[in-house]
């Protein structure tokens, strides 16, 4: 008869902590727990608790200062009124210490009524005289043994819109012999004529071709009366302060080539 195969054994239900019998090996502690009868004063009963005293609660702080007031707007500045345009140098007359020289001297009495000022700045002296008496008073310095200025050095312009004589008209003048200098200056107007020196100092040709091209100045009596530095046909005097800083309107153009091209245009149409 064959073997039977063996049956499993029923597995044995849990036992209850209770049943397990109690182990003879006393149990080890837990990490960080104090066994009862080791601590200090085990079997003592603790002591009562004291009672917790109400405390009041803090103050609350006090309410901020309020705010000052805003101070009152400042009054408005009164700013002074921007000054005027100045209407020309100041031309500050010689000190007390200054004697003119005997030039000068020498004018006053050849020419009365000639000079209308006398002035002197950073150790140059300056005659001003009346425009219709230039020629009259550029002779006898020119000719006058105690002046003798040979060489008419620079003449120049400054202008002065709201005048009604605008423009400065400054001759710059030097003596070889007696090696001094003297400024003459006179103010002419708009469209005031002016008597040309060149038949006084030959120099003064294109001198004053520079001051008509530059500023317009009425030179009469020039020989040579034309432009020296811009174009023939160019339009307005540039250093004049009310010329127009882009330049004369039709004529501007971006390419000088542009402009160059315009001109030799009406060059052959002349021609043409």
């Amino acid at each position: 008869m064959a073997d039977e195969p063996e049956k499993p054994e029923p597995p044995t239900p849990p036992t209850a902590a209770a049943d397990k019998p109690a182990s003879s090996a006393p149990g080890e502690p837990l990490k960080a727990e104090v066994s009862r009868t080791d601590a200090a004063g085990a079997g003592v009963s603790a002591a009562p608790a004291e009672p917790k005293v109400a405390t009041a609660p803090p103050p609350k702080p006090a309410a901020p200062a309020p705010k000052p007031a805003a101070p009152a707007a400042k009054p408005a500045v009164e700013h002074a009124p921007k000054a005027a345009a100045p209407t020309g140098p100041p031309d500050p007359p010689p000190p007390a210490d200054k004697v003119p020289p005997a030039c000068i001297a020498t004018l006053q009495a050849a020419i009365p009524g000639a000079v209308t000022a006398i002035s002197y700045w950073v150790g140059d002296w300056t005659v001003i005289v009346a425009p219709e008496q230039i020629i009259e008073v550029a002779r006898h310095l020119r000719y006058a043994p105690d002046a003798a200025f040979d060489l008419c050095t620079d003449i120049t312009a400054t202008d002065w819109p709201t005048r009604a004589a605008r423009f400065d008209v400054i001759y710059c003048l030097y003596s070889t012999r007696h090696r001094h200098r003297l400024r003459v200056k006179t103010m002419v107007g708009e469209r005031q004529p002016l008597a040309s020196a060149t038949a006084v100092w030959p120099a003064a040709n294109w001198l004053e071709r520079e001051v008509w091209d530059m500023f317009g100045v009425d030179f009469t009596g020039h020989p040579d009366r034309r432009r020296i530095l811009m174009p023939d046909d160019w339009q307005g005097h540039p250093q004049r302060k009310d010329y127009p800083l882009e330049g004369p309107g039709e004529l501007l153009m971006e390419n000088p080539l542009d402009w160059l091209k315009l001109r030799q245009t009406k060059e052959e149409a002349d021609i043409e």
